[in-house]
C-alpha cells in the first residue's frame, strides 16, 4: 500500500511542476499576445491550469476540500471567460434597458 501511495505522490508532484510551467508559458501569451482573443484564450488556459493545480494538490494532500475549491474556481473561470468574450464581441457586458 505504501508503494502505491508513494507513486501517487510522485505523479502529483510531477503534474504540479508541469502545470505550473504551463501557467508560466500562458502568462507570456497574456503579456505579449498579439491580439485580444489570444490573451483571452491564454487567461482561460491559466484558469484551467489553476483548477488542475487545485485537484493535484488535493490528490497530493488527501484533502477533499481542494476539490470543492477547484469546482468553484472552474465556475469563476467559465463566467469570466464568457464575460470577456461578450465584451470583446459586443463592446458591452450588460445591455441597457430600453
Amino acid at each position: 500500500m505504501a508503494a502505491e501511495s508513494e507513486l501517487v505522490v510522485r505523479a502529483a508532484d510531477a503534474g504540479l511542476i508541469l502545470v505550473s510551467a504551463l501557467c508560466v508559458l500562458c502568462s507570456y501569451r497574456v503579456i505579449f499576445g498579439p491580439t485580444v482573443p489570444d490573451r483571452v484564450v491564454a487567461l482561460d488556459a491559466i484558469a484551467t491550469n489553476v483548477v488542475a493545480i487545485a485537484v493535484l494538490f488535493a490528490l497530493r494532500t488527501g484533502r477533499g476540500l481542494f476539490v470543492t475549491v477547484s469546482l468553484v474556481l472552474a465556475i469563476i473561470g467559465f463566467l469570466s471567460t464568457v464575460t470577456v468574450a461578450k465584451y470583446v464581441t459586443e463592446g458591452d457586458i450588460i445591455e441597457p434597458r430600453e
